[in-house]
């Protein structure tokens, strides 16, 4: 089904690509755009995830570079039986986490600085079970592809600004405004049409992988609660990749919520604490390491790194990003 749906939206985002070009530069815009689309989406499938993670200038890590971290990941992706993914880390004081890749097989997770300084592991782990979880739901690939060609259709909109377009198209200098209206609206309307329920879906299948759906949702609030304060330069330069993340990271995010990219913080927090109750007060909970090998529930420490020995943010050591 999600294949289905991959395949709906670039249709429909190739569509949306060549009436911009008919727009700016008449038929022949339009032919331009369409090969430039066709050649997009086959470059995109292949290396947006690569785009992605550089637009965040995100670094990969490892066991020996993070091994809390690591570790935590290579856990969680045991225990949903998935392959275990590529590990970043994006130097950014904003709390946050995104998934990409075209497959599990070739799958990369990265969290920023501030969300491993500002949690503590549990917390961690259920963000980034969240993140395993898009994986598995095969989400990533439609939400890569989706911020590379929303970042193109922008790109078209900045060109009609600065070069007026052709004047020729169907619906003359009127169709050149359009496109300088519609390119920056169409690339938000195309990070919602990545359905909101996909992240209800993530919720819930990553709370069943890190076994506690308290864990998230405490994660969500502080998470919510820091980047409303802390803004994501990163983020502010590429808009179109806002929907990957798991709390919109733009400072704009208190938009009506009907133009939001991402459900409401505080529903998905009522729904993650109602599953908990299913589960009888959220169950114990499995993360880092090895089957059985648990988090206790009074380790508080904040950051992966608490338990460890590991120098602390702001220290002289690396730190558990590298």
């Amino acid at each position: 089904m999600n294949m289905i749906k991959t395949a709906m939206l670039i249709a429909f985002m190739t569509a949306l690509f060549m009436g911009l070009g008919l727009l700016i530069g008449g038929r022949a815009g339009m032919m331009i755009a369409f090969v430039v689309a066709a050649g997009m989406n086959l470059f995109a499938y292949w290396n947006a995830d690569k785009m992605v993670l550089k637009m965040h200038r995100a670094k990969e890590v490892d066991a020996r570079t993070a091994p809390e971290f690591y570790r935590i990941v290579h856990g969680l992706a045991g225990n949903a039986g998935l392959p275990m993914p590529k590990v970043y880390v994006i130097q950014n004081p904003q709390p946050n986490a995104f998934a990409t890749g075209r497959n599990p097989e070739n799958a990369a997770v990265a969290a920023t600085t501030g969300l491993l300084e500002r949690l503590n592991p549990q917390e961690v782990a259920a963000v980034m079970a969240h993140e395993l979880a898009h994986v598995q739901n095969r989400d990533t690939l439609i939400m890569t592809i989706t911020a590379t060609l929303a970042g193109a259709i922008s790109m078209l909109g900045n060109f009609a600004f600065f070069f007026g377009g052709n004047r020729n198209n169907p619906l003359g200098f009127i169709g050149v405004i359009a496109a300088i209206i519609v390119a920056p609206l169409a690339a938000m309307l195309v990070q919602m049409a990545i359905s909101r329920t996909r992240e209800y879906s993530a919720d819930r299948r990553g709370a069943e992988i890190c076994g506690n759906p308290e864990w998230l949702a405490s994660a969500l609030a502080k998470i919510a609660s820091s980047a409303g304060r802390i803004v994501n330069q990163d983020a502010e330069r590429n808009p179109a990749t806002a929907h990957m993340f798991i709390i919109n990271p733009l400072s704009g995010q208190r938009m009506d919520n009907l133009f939001s990219t991402h459900p409401d913080t505080g529903n998905r927090i009522a729904a993650l604490r109602q599953m908990a109750t299913e589960m009888g007060g959220g169950g114990q909970g499995f993360v880092a390491g090895s089957p059985g090998n648990l988090v206790a529930p009074d380790d508080q420490a904040s950051g992966p790194w608490g338990r460890s020995g590991q120098t602390p943010p702001g220290g002289s050591g690396r730190g558990p990003w590298g």
